[in-house]
């Protein structure tokens, strides 16, 4: 069983709990996903089953988009709804004075992961020494927002549609812009709309998949990996084909230089590869492994 589940997770799970539940489920070891959310999150997770997870740290990298409910007023231990509240404010902002701060948090910007979160400093997890009720000092982490939006206004919450790179937390986005607003703010929720080429359009409910295995059905739900892949595509001979299964790299004096995706004539996805000065080496192969020539 190989491929991809495009999952919509719900809230109060972690993306290790899908993971584990669905590795049950289908009764496949080799179960991954291809980038975190938080349990109050809900929305796209990739998740990537069987030879397919030697494409996870491709999507991990990739772009995310986000709808955000951001609450002003409120400063939290977790920088969202669900931690203990640190501080309130009187005086809420009105639209005009959240869409003048948001041009400040556009582009590339730094940002000091929460303590509330799986980053490890000197070995240990940071949410770890939160639990504990200790605060140690972070180096701020630069991250890309290609686009943060006010959609609506939902009472007191503006509702945020956020681009941005790996490794952005959009609570401390939150936190942030509340900070800056002179009153707080944090994440009350989070929906995660897309993750590279993914989107709500492609997911699963997971409870869908989940009945799908029970009656032996799941395989019928999986995107092939060579989805997550937006770059051309090339077919090559069965000469090319068994270099291609021994890890050898061929010749291809007619293509231009970058990544593409690598097929046999029976339209298998053998590989991504990477052409440099026509000749393309391996990237990442997806072939079983025992197929080799």
């Amino acid at each position: 069983m190989n491929g991809l589940l495009i999952v919509d997770k719900p809230a109060g799970w972690t993306s290790h709990d899908v993971v584990g539940k669905l590795r049950r489920a289908l009764g496949e070891r080799r179960v991954g996903h291809g980038g975190t959310l938080d349990p109050m999150a809900t929305g796209v997770l990739p998740v990537f089953v069987g030879r397919a997870t030697r494409a996870v740290p491709f999507c991990e990298n990739d772009q995310k988009e986000y709808v955000a409910r951001f609450r002003p007023g409120i400063v939290t231990d977790t920088q969202d709804v669900t931690g203990t509240v640190l501080a309130r404010s009187t005086r809420l902002p009105d639209r005009r004075e959240i869409l003048d701060v948001l041009p400040e948090f556009t582009g590339d910007i730094l940002q000091i992961p929460p303590m509330y979160s799986a980053v490890k400093v000197q070995g240990k997890k940071l949410y770890e020494l939160a639990r504990k009720g200790m605060e140690v000092e972070r180096k701020p982490r630069r991250i890309t927002i290609y686009s943060l939006e006010a959609e609506g206004w939902d009472g007191t919450d503006a509702i945020l549609r956020v681009k941005c790179s790996k490794g952005t937390y959009i609570r401390t986005l939150c936190h942030d812009i509340g900070r800056k607003l002179g009153c707080g703010g944090c994440l009350a929720e989070l929906r995660r709309t897309a993750a590279g080429r993914f989107t709500l359009d492609d997911c699963l409910p997971l409870e869908q998949i989940l009945a799908a295995a029970e009656q032996g059905r799941a395989e019928e739900l999986l995107l092939p990996v060579d989805r997550l892949f937006d770059c051309p595509s090339v077919t090559v001979a069965d000469t090319d084909r068994r270099r291609c299964l021994n890890g050898n790299p061929f010749s291809c004096p007619e293509l231009k230089d970058g990544y593409y995706r690598v097929y046999d004539g029976e339209g298998s996805f053998l590989l991504l590869g990477n052409c440099v000065s026509g000749v393309m080496n391996t990237v990442k192969s997806f072939f079983e492994t025992g197929e080799r020539a």
